[in-house]
């Protein structure tokens, strides 16, 4: 096949239109800037050629065009793929997105035939198919992404199953928990994630394809075979809705917000436990940086970019969903504007989720500064209380005041619960004994939460076990 074929009369020659039989000028120089997507689409490149070459097979099955033209057609196409895979394919701003690209470079190196390629089908149910594709294949891939990230904190969470540190609400120490326990809450999170993936991806798998402009084509076309070529489940069933729908993107944008919030909350967690007023946790020189001022700084600069993604991400969000207010059926021009915030939102999340893996494998714990601080601030007074209601048959109100009054008492002195003189405590229930002492430790703590889901170790390994399974 010759690259440089004698060109058809009705070939658009470079900078014409593809769509110029109605117009008699170019495009104003506002129009052709304001119209052009080359820049941002050309990233559907792959998946514009694989509905292409399925819509070419299932033109040439139906009769709709001869073999001999769907041979050079998918020749051409193949050209095209070895010339954007070695950085030669000319993309022009003059063709405006990529799939007039596609087919102008196609005119230039068969001619004629590839006129054909475009039977029974628009940009506007191409463009729905190509970028359907993209986002199920960025879906697939941050599910995988979200599984590495599982994996390396079931990797902590199993080193860690039994190291102490302070468990906290409001920010404040509540009750000692495992540092293990702590990581699994968001393995658990990122798991919910990971469905949220998969759920948007099952809903996107309906092919637009064959809806072509709005109404379908008059065209013997066969929706289900390229449904099948491209690993969609079935066509999508209105035209209408075919080429309008942008609700996998919406959906796929929303999964990202709710994963990105998560990546957000355990990047603080990281920054917190960092501040040598915690001191709980550091990262290696290679996820850090220093100051240009003050050389004793090690700033957890990975993980703030971490949290500020989201402010990216979730924008996308809004971005398209306002996008998508209030536009008539079917296709309109404003959702040109789909794209970008779809790519800058997975490119984050990508960049986010890469960031975040590394750390969580990186990360070395202080588990003595942390098993100190479970100990501090009265954590423990929960299970005086429960030792209370178990051993002195006491309401659990009125046990909850009790502890009250010791923890008021130990402050006043000076102490933790665990080194509250006897007599002190029996002057508030003169039934307390000195087996109260062995349930205020944090390390008794932390063993004798053995319901489900609960924070000792026992029940720590066993969840670990559980997510390695499904993993």
């Amino acid at each position: 096949m010759s690259d440089t074929p004698s060109k058809p009369q009705d070939t658009p020659s470079q900078g014409q239109s593809l769509w110029g039989g109605r117009f008699s000028a170019k495009p104003a120089d506002i129009m052709q800037a304001i119209n052009v997507s080359i820049g941002v689409d050309k990233r559907l490149w792959a998946q514009d050629l694989a509905g292409s070459r399925a819509h070419c097979r299932m033109l040439a099955q139906q009769g709709i065009i001869q073999p001999a033209d769907a041979e050079a057609i998918l020749g051409g196409l193949d050209v095209i793929e070895g010339e954007i895979k070695d950085g030669t394919f000319p993309f022009r701003d003059a063709y405006e997105d990529i799939h007039m690209n596609v087919e102008a470079r196609l005119s230039e190196l068969i001619g004629e035939p590839s006129g054909r390629l475009h039977t029974a089908r628009s940009r506007n149910d191409q463009v729905a198919t190509d970028f359907r594709l993209w986002v199920r294949d960025a879906c697939d891939r941050t599910v995988e992404q979200l599984k590495a990230l599982q994996s390396a904190l079931l990797d902590r969470a199993e080193q860690h199953a039994g190291d102490l540190m302070p468990g906290f609400t409001h920010l404040q120490t509540a009750q000692p928990v495992t540092f293990g326990h702590h990581l699994m809450a968001y393995v658990e999170m990122f798991g919910r994630d990971a469905g949220r993936f998969a759920d948007a991806r099952a809903r996107m798998n309906e092919n637009p394809l064959g809806a072509a402009a709005l109404a379908g084509s008059p065209f013997p076309i066969d929706r289900h075979m390229t449904a099948q070529a491209l690993g969609f489940d079935r066509p999508m069933a209105n035209s209408l809705d075919a080429v309008s729908d942008r609700d996998f993107a919406l959906e796929s944008l929303a999964a990202a917000s709710i994963a990105a919030g998560h990546l957000s909350r355990l990047a603080e967690e990281i920054v917190v436990w960092m501040t040598p007023m915690f001191g709980f946790a550091t990262l290696p020189d290679d996820l850090t940086t220093g100051s240009s001022i003050m050389p004793q700084k090690r700033n957890p600069d990975a993980a703030e970019l971490v949290r500020a993604k989201t402010g990216r991400i979730n924008g996308a969000l809004i971005a398209l969903t306002t996008v998508m207010k209030g536009l008539p059926l079917a296709y309109s021009k404003d959702m040109q504007e789909d794209k970008p915030p779809v790519f800058e939102a997975f490119d984050a999340l990508d960049l986010a989720l890469t960031a975040m893996t590394a750390m969580i494998a990186a990360i070395r714990p202080n588990t003595e500064k942390m098993a100190a601080a479970a100990g501090a601030g009265f954590s423990t007074a929960t299970d005086l209380a429960d030792w209370l209601v178990r051993e002195l048959n006491l309401p659990f109100r009125q046990a909850h005041h009790v502890t009250g009054a010791a923890v008021k008492r130990a402050e006043a002195l000076g102490v933790g619960l665990g080194d509250l003189p006897l007599t002190e405590l029996q002057a508030l229930d003169g039934r307390i004994t000195e087996g109260v002492y062995e349930v205020l430790t944090p390390e008794a703590s932390c063993a004798s939460r053995q319901s489900f889901g609960g924070t000792a170790p026992e029940q720590v390994r066993a969840r670990i076990a559980d997510w390695r399974s499904r993993l």
